[in-house]
């Protein structure tokens, strides 16, 4: 997996010399390369894990994207409620969650503002640390350690912190703080406690229809962009254990997969 995310912009301008007839891009930094590289030849998006109309003129509207982008897009903020009622569940005297994000999405600030008005639903002040470099990622928690009464830490996930998931993931059990992530089912594969967000297996293989629409002499700007029809929800049984966590019977039903 490519960690330098600086040759993106590279490699993108390789792929349109090749006079390629499609690109298809799979996270947001990649995505956002591809349209920096070229305005004609088409992009299909695998998986945006931003919104891709609130920023980077990627597209006009979901439903007439009028450019040359089009395909999927995760459209994680639009489940955040969901997670604080699974964190409530485990943690129901939790008061202070931190959230850790990448300040470059476009829909930075509306991350912070669809957290804090669901935590606010269910009594707790929100905290954010912002992280968009390794080192960012260890200062970050170095001061979630240092913060009283931090119960849980919300992880809106981007290709940024996808590619450092093992190290977040390895500080968080370190600070003994549960990690709740809006992604796919990778997090809680690696150990975060719990994980709920777009399958990218569904995601990928609906990507594939649009290429092959777009070869067949579609235009993306006529192919709205899609949303998640499909949600994992995994929750680490193991990783709870190590915290000394209890999960609910009912979060265990309502569970995609648990890993034990």
């Amino acid at each position: 997996m490519l960690r330098d995310y600086t040759r993106l912009s590279e490699l993108a301008n390789e792929l349109i010399a090749l006079k390629v007839d499609v690109l298809f891009a799979t996270s947001t930094a990649a995505i956002l390369a591809a349209h920096k590289a070229t305005t004609s030849v088409p992009i299909v998006m695998g998986y945006y894990e931003d919104d891709p109309a609130a920023g980077h003129d990627l597209v006009a509207s979901l439903a007439r994207p009028a450019g040359n982008v089009t395909g999927l897009a995760a459209m994680g903020l639009q489940i955040v409620s969901k997670h604080l009622e699974f964190i409530r569940a485990i943690l129901p005297s939790l008061s202070r969650l931190g959230v850790l994000l990448n300040p470059t999405l476009a829909s930075y600030r509306a991350a912070v503002l669809s957290v804090r008005a669901s935590a606010e639903r269910v009594g707790a002040t929100v905290l954010v640390w912002e992280a968009s470099t390794p080192q960012e990622i260890e200062t970050a928690f170095a001061a979630m350690g240092q913060t009283n009464n931090l119960g849980a830490i919300l992880l809106i996930s981007d290709a940024f912190s996808f590619v450092y998931r093992r190290r977040i993931v390895e500080l968080s059990l370190t600070n003994r703080l549960p990690l709740i992530v809006v992604g796919p089912r990778e997090y809680a594969l690696t150990g975060a406690l719990m994980s709920y967000g777009a399958s990218v297996f569904d995601l990928f293989r609906r990507a594939a229809i649009y290429v092959d629409k777009i070869l067949k002499g579609a235009k993306p700007s006529d192919l709205p962009v899609e949303q998640p029809t499909k949600f994992e929800f995994v929750i680490n049984a193991k990783t709870a254990k190590v915290l000394g966590l209890t999960i609910p019977p009912t979060l265990l039903v309502f569970a995609d997969e648990v890993i034990e």
